[in-house]
């Protein structure tokens, strides 16, 4: 078995400066510190370090890119692949790589740590170790994320905690296995249509709204002006907009009218999105706005930027948000 590791940042790897935490640490030494003694040998490991190394809260859809490269350039290497990430965005780079990898063929876990790995009461040396084993084991499928016992599709995992070791969850479905003696994998796969050939991930420009109490029309146009490419609509429960508010549904319907895609996700993490169930939806339903099924706001956000980087837009983009690409929704049949 071979493994490639691609060190991409976060806290797993960083060392106090002046100026606070930044990446630094001898990740190369780490690694062989932990295989030592194990069945895994330093010369079944290779590693890639990439330039620069950054805290999560800094990366970008350029940043997803440079990890596809570095995976697919070692494709024919390695046998699985592990990515060292930080916590804040690796469930968005998570769905990103899922997206982009439908057809890469060999799996990739994701990990970190809450910890850096320099501290005794650190959780890198149990992820780690973890994402190795779920690549030893020949189960693993697809993109996933391995964190705090649980290994999570990577389509379907959020952040959850910002202190807890168990920092992560998967609200629709349950994750792909949980570790123990022996390990419990789910008998369930989630899959979906993939995309051939993907382009390059690119930034592109989408607009979050959150709906609150009394928000008012004249705040969201101005959040909506200029036209972004794309608008996401965390909305209340199933999908639900304040309809009293004057002109507030008008605004969402005359960006739609223009071409703008309104993806409609829920605020709740556990949520299946039914844009019309009420009659506070009904307008925004009427007017084209479709829901996210019962997505994650990472893998909604990660989607409609893949999508974008595809080239499609406006309706045809709408389109694709309900069919699933990779496992990331749940459809009428399971």
């Amino acid at each position: 078995m071979r493994i490639h590791v691609t060190y991409a940042g976060g806290t797993i790897g960083m060392v106090d400066t002046p100026q606070g935490l930044a990446p630094g640490a001898d990740m190369r030494g780490f690694l062989d510190h932990v295989i030592a003694g194990t069945q895994l040998t330093s010369d079944q490991i290779s590693f890639t370090e990439l330039a620069p190394l950054i805290d999560s809260s800094n990366a970008t859809p350029e940043n997803w890119q440079q990890m596809i490269d570095d995976l697919r350039a070692h494709r024919d290497e390695a046998d699985a692949f592990v990515i060292l990430h930080g916590t804040d965005t690796m469930s968005f780079s998570a769905a990103a790589l899922s997206y982009a990898l439908t057809g890469f063929g060999k799996p990739v876990i994701l990990t970190g740590s809450q910890l850096p790995l320099g501290l005794i009461q650190s959780d890198a040396t149990a992820n780690v170790t973890g994402a190795l084993n779920a690549a030893l084991s020949g189960k693993a499928r697809g993109v996933t994320l391995f964190f705090g016992h649980h290994l999570f599709w990577g389509s379907r995992v959020t952040k959850s905690s910002t202190w807890a070791f168990e920092a992560f969850d998967s609200p629709a479905v349950e994750p792909a296995a949980r570790t123990g003696a022996p390990w419990y994998w789910s008998p369930v796969r989630h899959e979906g249509c993939g995309w051939d050939d993907p382009k390059p991930y690119a930034r592109h420009d989408i607009a979050v709204v959150d709906m609150v109490p009394g928000i008012t029309a004249a705040r969201v146009k101005a959040a909506l002006t200029p036209l972004p490419e794309a608008v996401i609509l965390r909305a209340y429960g199933v999908g639900d907009v304040p309809s009293d508010e004057p002109g507030l549904t008008d605004v969402f319907a005359d960006v739609i009218a223009q071409g703008v895609p309104v993806v409609v996700v829920s605020q709740c993490e556990q949520a299946y999105t039914l844009v019309g169930r009420y009659e506070v939806g009904d307008a925004i339903a009427k007017a084209g706005a479709v829901g996210a099924v019962d997505m994650t706001f990472e893998a909604a956000y990660a989607k409609i930027v893949f999508l974008l980087s595809q080239g499609l837009r406006g309706a045809e983009l709408a389109a694709w948000i309900g069919k699933p690409l990779a496992g990331e929704l749940t459809t009428a049949t399971e």
